[in-house]
């Protein structure tokens, strides 16, 4: 079923900036001076894994008018049957501004002049019901349809066409909605557990890949009438569960993937089964290796750890086995690592420390900028997000620099700092 939502059940942050500590449950006072734009919100139930939707409003949009966003999100509630897919749009986000009292160093959010709802942030939601929770899902555009890809805990991974959803919030948020039946497009039903890989191929239209934790990767092939080819027999070289996989940006049938037997390995898909596995890396971390990513612009990719660890690797000598950088701070398993989709140094990360952190590579420490050495704080670190419980998945907007949306047990933050 189908139905919209008012903005009553995804409240925005207050004007006062409290932010709830996570850990303690204690307050932390937010420095709205550190950000230029901030909201936070939550759908119910946890979703701990969602996707940005491209839209046609513009590359590069800024924070110096009210923004639009939309993205989707994969309920995990208690009761199997209560999960869902929800697309969310966001609209008239308004950047923090200072306030005009000079004995007042506070900052508030901006608004209209008016009292009143015109000037707050409107939410429109369309919900389709999905049976299971939902470990991973993610979006892609096929000739101008948008597809949302979702993995779940029924150990099948399912295909949905969201073109009903989209034109529903384009309607804006109603009381009321006319109910839709809606049912994937695709389902594949192969894989021998329940699993988290799972990526589009964006250098190659339609192209799937799922692994799941029986260590099995499958490639799924397009083909005519809106279905898919998936073939039975799995890509296996890993010796545990897959926990990750990221196809590359660039190379058409090259896609990497990550495990908890402490490996990064590199494939191609041209290859049989048996031969696909063309670059690994053994024990890459100390522990299970939860996330990758690929720089959408540089040899990199990124990954994330168990051991808190986050660490760069070069393509170009990963045989080496030695990562070219290795970022030090999270305390907690590290469950989310993205480069920034068009500044090639920077990426963020977070975790099960209740952080979001963004960095920047081609940042070195300055002796003599009065940093001591035994602060033990990496010059690459340029920000620290706190508020959030278990963050699960941080994504940069592709069409908005800088802005960042997280998920976590909590609910959602929305924000752009002034570091990025």
């Amino acid at each position: 079923m189908t139905s919209q939502d008012t903005t009553e059940d995804f409240e925005m942050v207050d004007e006062e900036g409290n932010v709830a500590d996570a850990e303690n449950e204690d307050y932390l006072e937010c420095d709205f001076s550190a950000y230029k734009l901030f909201h936070e919100g939550s759908t119910g139930a946890p979703c701990l894994s969602f996707d940005i939707v491209r839209d046609n409003l513009g590359e590069g949009r800024t924070c110096d008018t009210p923004l639009t966003l939309t993205f989707v999100a994969g309920t995990q509630a208690q009761r199997s049957h209560l999960n869902s897919i929800t697309v969310l749009k966001m609209k008239n986000l308004k950047m923090i501004s200072e306030n005009d009292d000079d004995d007042d160093e506070d900052t508030e959010l901006e608004d209209d002049e008016d009292e009143g709802t015109e000037g707050q942030p409107i939410i429109a939601s369309a919900t389709v019901q999905h049976n299971g929770c939902i470990n991973r899902i993610r979006t892609s555009t096929i000739n101008n349809v948008v597809l949302a890809a979702a993995w779940s805990e029924t150990g099948e991974v399912g295909v949905w066409d969201l073109s009903n959803m989209l034109g529903a919030v384009e309607q804006g948020p109603t009381t009321t909605a006319a109910p839709l039946e809606e049912w994937p497009i695709y389902t594949f039903k192969g894989h021998r557990s329940e699993g988290f890989a799972l990526d589009w191929a964006t250098a190659m239209p339609g192209t799937l890949a799922t692994g799941d934790c029986e260590r099995n990767i499958h490639i799924w092939k397009p083909v005519e009438g809106g279905k898919w080819s998936v073939d039975s027999r799995p890509y296996q070289a890993h010796t545990a569960s897959v926990e990750d996989i990221q196809w590359s940006p660039n190379e058409p049938h090259v896609f990497a993937s990550c495990s908890v037997d402490k490996t990064i390995r590199v494939w191609d898909s041209r290859e049989t089964q048996t031969k696909a596995c063309m670059l690994t890396v053994s024990d890459a971390h100390t522990s299970d290796i939860n996330v990758i990513h690929w720089n959408r612009n540089e040899p990199f990719i990124v990954s994330g750890g168990d051991d808190g660890k986050v660490q760069v690797w070069d393509l170009r000598n990963f045989q080496s086995g030695e990562p070219v950088a290795v970022l030090k701070q999270h305390t907690a398993p590290v469950t989310t690592v993205e480069w920034h989709p068009s500044d090639a140094s920077v990426l963020a990360s977070a975790g099960e420390d209740n952080q979001v952190l963004q960095w920047d590579l081609a940042v070195e420490r300055d002796e003599e900028a009065g940093i001591e050495e035994d602060m033990d704080i990496p010059p690459q670190l340029l920000f620290v997000h706190k508020g959030q419980k278990e963050v699960k998945e941080v994504h940069w907007h592709p069409q908005i620099p800088g802005l960042v949306i997280s998920t976590a047990l909590s609910g959602f933050n929305v924000f752009k700092t002034i570091s990025c």
